[in-house]
């Protein structure tokens, strides 16, 4: 069994098998990726039929990324002839006065010159009826933001990663990882292994890799337990993707949905909605509360995506204090590469899988991540300032 190699990516999940699938399409078969649980597991933040994809975020920045993003998305689909993201177009709405201001989402696309439509309340329920809204209520729609598929994505990744000459290997929990002679050793579902450079990409159990550095506090994290919904809506046909968009509530609190995808009815969700919980105490139990929540949500606004519940499918989020990006190399070891999506990640998963490659390859990126630095001054505090809306 091969034991040495170039670059060991440890997580699989939407970031890790990205980077896996990048690192293998540069340098073929060098490249090792680490998962601690079976492939395709439940038990992190990116298995499902859909996540949002969209342009309109709140500084000119994400909006530059989110471009690169598509493009990232579209070299995949291509090569592994699967189609990841779908466009169905997208709704930011919420009161004239908001804890997210649309504001700022109209100035970003503005500075990068994404087009983009100022609905009212009548105009957004004249395109889609099943809105239900006063007249303090104004939306921002961007035709290009749809949905990205974490199942589809994934395992394109993976399965490309492997055409490429990638080895992937599950089942392989880390039980060491140490600096040594200018290399990382490894040690993985009971073997040992040897890279000149190792990314991290674990979301929720970062800090219990960042600890074998001697970084016993790693990285300030809020991981919470969430939930999505989804709904056998007796007007299911109003919602098919080629006539409902993907939607965020941007108020607080925040609430986000999906036109039917993936199974027989909408999907619908509270944004940060749920309990603090580590990856060991969480369950896969709905919290009964965060659900009333969503259903008072839907029947004020949506009451047409509300029917008998499909099923309820629980995640975990992992968020640093200010919700932005981990994506940086660890200021002592510089061949250990750390990434962290904030819990808003996965529609830049296949860009930051690219990034993550150039990094380590070249050892730099022409993508600006200059505001995800591992060292910056707030992830430095000891009680530092929360703010998860963006």
């Amino acid at each position: 069994m091969q034991t040495d190699y170039d670059y060991i990516v440890i997580g699989l999940g939407g970031l890790g098998s990205a980077a896996a699938y990048w690192l293998a399409w540069r340098t073929g078969n060098r490249v090792l990726g680490l998962e601690q649980f079976e492939l395709g597991h439940v038990r992190g933040a990116s298995q499902d039929h859909s996540r949002i994809i969209r342009l309109s975020y709140h500084t000119p920045a994400y909006v530059r990324l989110a471009q690169a993003a598509y493009q990232a998305w579209s070299v995949l689909e291509a090569e592994a002839q699967t189609q990841v993201v779908l466009k169905t177009g997208g709704l930011d709405f919420a009161p004239r006065v908001s804890h997210i201001p649309l504001d700022d989402y109209f100035n970003s696309l503005t500075a990068v010159g994404v087009p983009f439509e100022h609905l009212d309340a009548d105009e957004i329920m004249r395109r889609w009826p099943p809105f239900r809204l006063t007249d303090d209520i104004h939306g921002l729609y961007q035709s290009q933001s749809g949905i990205a598929s974490p199942n589809k994505g994934n395992d394109a990744h993976w399965r490309m990663a492997r055409e490429h000459g990638a080895t992937l290997r599950d089942q392989s929990p880390v039980t060491s990882l140490r600096a040594v002679d200018g290399e990382v050793e490894v040690v993985a579902g009971g073997a040992a292994y040897r890279c000149a450079k190792v990314i991290i990409a674990a979301d929720a159990w970062t800090n219990n890799l960042l600890a074998h550095f001697g970084m016993r506090c790693g990285v300030p994290l809020t991981i919470t337990q969430e939930q999505v919904t989804y709904f056998a809506s007796a007007r299911a046909a109003d919602f098919r993707p080629d006539r409902f968009p993907i939607w965020i509530w941007m108020d607080e609190p925040c609430y986000f949905g999906f036109p039917v995808y993936g199974e027989a009815g909408p999907k619908g969700a509270q944004d940060v909605g749920g309990d603090e919980v580590t990856p060991d105490t969480r369950t896969f139990e709905p919290n009964p509360a965060a659900h009333q929540r969503l259903l008072d949500f839907l029947a004020k606004y949506i009451p047409d995506m509300l029917g008998p519940v499909i099923y309820t499918k629980t995640c975990l989020y992992a968020m640093p204090p200010d919700r932005n990006f981990v994506l940086d190399s660890l200021p002592e070891h510089k061949n250990v590469f750390v990434a962290l999506g904030a819990a808003h990640g996965y529609k830049f998963a296949s860009l930051i899988g690219k990034i993550l490659s150039e990094l380590a390859v070249d050892g730099t990126t022409a993508s600006d991540i200059s505001p995800f630095k591992i060292d910056r001054p707030i992830l430095k505090m000891e009680n530092p300032p929360k703010n998860f809306m963006i």
